[in-house]
């Protein structure tokens, strides 16, 4: 774990001087530089800080953009870790600013965080090229907060680097470990079901999230923090040390001198952020037995970045790595337990020995990701497996089905579903809103079975709006009464990265702009079949020709605001659910002054 001793520098840094203006200075110097008028008044202003006269004198002014809120529980210890980074920033001799942005929190935002993942991109992005910066440490933590602020940075350019806050310690409840998402699920149901006491359900509140940091099991929040190491954009072995770990805060020091080093050497994230970057990003996700979500923010980011990348690519790329880790919401383990195992480093390296990885991508520290992990060992091989004893065989991480259902596609992560369900043929129980589902999930005269399947719709980027993580709604409780805990649900919504089940989600294009998911009726017979990669609505064309697509209950349309601009742009889940006018990057140069 190089970056935690030091933040070596190896290789060779991206060409051309876009960290700088057009006659080669520091960026920064277009502001601290200047002279008459505006440079008195862009360093005068700064020195009622207390800085001295010296900070201006030509240093790398490296920002810190905090997701700090205490609204994101994940992200409230950030104010700490920016600390250490500034520690390391002025050991390099650069000049360090922390500047607030939008900070997007999964416990209580409503109606979905990812209805803000893009205007939280806009302002990282707008805020970082309308100040004197020439390189920036991005500290984040929630599962949005991690790929919207890669695509924010990703778009202007200027070298960046990230620095996640860690996951929380091991849920423990009752002489069991818990985690984070995947208990609330579990503990729900049995609540549900009559199997769990109410005051035995308010205990485990307390005993799910005891420290800081977010959530510690395989969900978004540890996939992205993961995804942003084996990307190349994180310090080696940065994304699995808990949040309280005093490691945590010796990385964040590190990244600090690495981000000095990134600006003298114009190391930027385009150098880093190739096809074979996003390639070991889909093979780790697939590694990790990782979050679905990874697959629209994955997508969305190469679009910042102009790298091709497409829904089959996750697919095809997947399909021959095994899953290496048991941790839940697929297996046992937590993050604790993957750190104290060695981290992502064991797994980047089983996966490069094996041929599954680019082990000559370059990483913010300089250094190749075979150079990083050649060192990396592993110390518990029950939490991560060799490649050649894999915790689950190849192709059972997240899968791409085609079909009538959903020509542009859909997901569905195969560790997190009941292997008998994988080839399922059922009739259709029809919703068109969650709300209406979960209202009725508790009627004991609901018409379900074990082979039933549930259908949510108006749930995806634009029907709800937002995209919400609706997409394994709980089993009818006729059925968890009856010891049945799994059924196959489809939508065009997400789900956390910390649920389970058997759940077909991302379905595009969507029921709100006409996809075929609109023209399904109760009664209708499906069938999925993911060894064949298929999803299909078995009912005969010229049926549903004659058939008007279901439109969920009328809602006010937006008139104004983000939400307004959110639905007229926002693109499909198949292209990663970024805006249109998003894709693509607008450069570091310096605005015009106003002075």
């Amino acid at each position: 774990m190089s970056g935690i001793s030091g933040g070596r520098s190896g290789g060779a840094g991206a060409p051309g001087g876009g960290a700088g203006t057009q006659d080669g200075a520091r960026r920064s110097s277009a502001w601290f530089g200047a002279e008459g008028r505006n440079g008195f008044i862009h360093r005068s202003w700064m020195r009622n800080q207390g800085f001295g006269p010296e900070v201006f004198d030509g240093r790398p002014v490296i920002g810190i953009a905090s997701s700090w809120s205490e609204l994101t529980p994940c992200n409230a210890h950030l104010r700490d870790v920016a600390e250490a980074v500034k520690r390391g920033v002025w050991e390099a001799g650069g000049f360090p600013l922390e500047f607030p942005v939008m900070s997007l929190g999964e416990p209580l935002m409503r109606p979905t965080t990812m209805l803000f993942r893009n205007l939280m991109a806009m302002e990282v992005e707008e805020t970082i090229r309308a100040n004197p910066l020439d390189g920036v440490v991005l500290l984040s933590g929630c599962d949005k907060t991690t790929p919207a602020m890669l695509m924010g940075a990703a778009s202007v350019g200027i070298p960046a680097l990230m620095v996640t806050g860690g996951p929380m310690l091991n849920g423990k409840f009752q002489g069991r470990d818990i985690g984070s998402g995947t208990a609330v699920w579990k503990l729900t149901e049995e609540a549900r079901a009559g199997r769990m006491s109410e005051a035995d359900l308010a205990e485990a509140e307390g005993c799910m999230s005891r420290s800081r940091g977010h959530c510690m099991t395989m969900g978004t929040a540890s996939t992205m923090a993961c995804l942003a190491e084996a990307l190349g954009m994180q310090l080696s072995g940065g994304a699995a040390i808990p949040a309280v770990d005093a490691r945590r805060y010796a990385l964040a020091q590190a990244s600090g001198r690495q981000a000095v080093e990134l600006v003298r050497r114009d190391l930027r994230p385009a150098a880093l952020l190739t096809r074979a970057a996003f390639e070991n990003a889909i093979r780790t996700n697939a590694a990790l037995g990782g979050s679905t979500n990874a697959v629209v923010h994955l997508l969305a980011l190469a679009g910042r970045l102009g790298v091709p990348l497409d829904l089959d690519d996750f697919d095809r790329l997947a399909a021959e790595v095994p899953v290496l880790v048991d941790l839940m919401p697929s297996g046992r383990f937590l993050m604790e337990d993957f750190f104290y195992a060695g981290g992502l480093p064991v797994v980047l390296r089983e996966l490069d020995e094996a041929g599954l990885l680019h082990g000559e991508a370059l990483t913010v520290s300089g250094l190749t990701v075979r150079e990083e992990t050649a060192g990396a060992r592993c110390w518990n091989r029950e939490v991560i497996r060799p490649a050649a004893e894999p915790f689950r065989p190849a192709g059972e991480g997240t899968v791409v089905l085609r079909g009538s259902l959903c020509p542009d596609g859909a997901v569905l992560k195969v560790s997190a579903a009941s292997p008998g369900l994988l080839r399922h043929r059922g009739q259709a129980l029809v919703f068109d809103r969650i709300e209406d589902y979960v209202a009725a999930a508790d009627d004991p005269e609901l018409p379900v079975d074990a082979s039933t399947v549930i259908v949510v719709r108006n749930a995806g980027p634009r029907g709800y709006p937002g995209f919400p993580e609706v997409g394994n709604p709980p089993v009818p409780k006729v059925l968890l009464e009856a010891g049945i805990e799994d059924v196959v649900r489809i939508s065009d919504a997400r789900m956390s990265g910390t649920g389970y089940g058997t759940c077909v989600l991302h379905v595009a294009p969507e029921a709100a702009v006409g996809g075929p998911l609109s023209l399904v009726r109760t009664g209708d017979w499906i069938e999925l079949d993911v060894a064949a990669r298929r999803l299909d609505l078995d009912v005969d064309p010229a049926e549903l020709a004659r058939r008007t697509p279901a439109q969920a209950p009328a809602e006010p349309a937006a008139t104004r605001g983000w939400v307004k601009l959110y639905t007229e742009h926002v693109m499909q889940a198949d292209r990663g659910a970024d805006l249109d006018f998003l894709v693509g990057g607008s450069g570091d140069a310096v605005p015009r002054h106003s002075h």
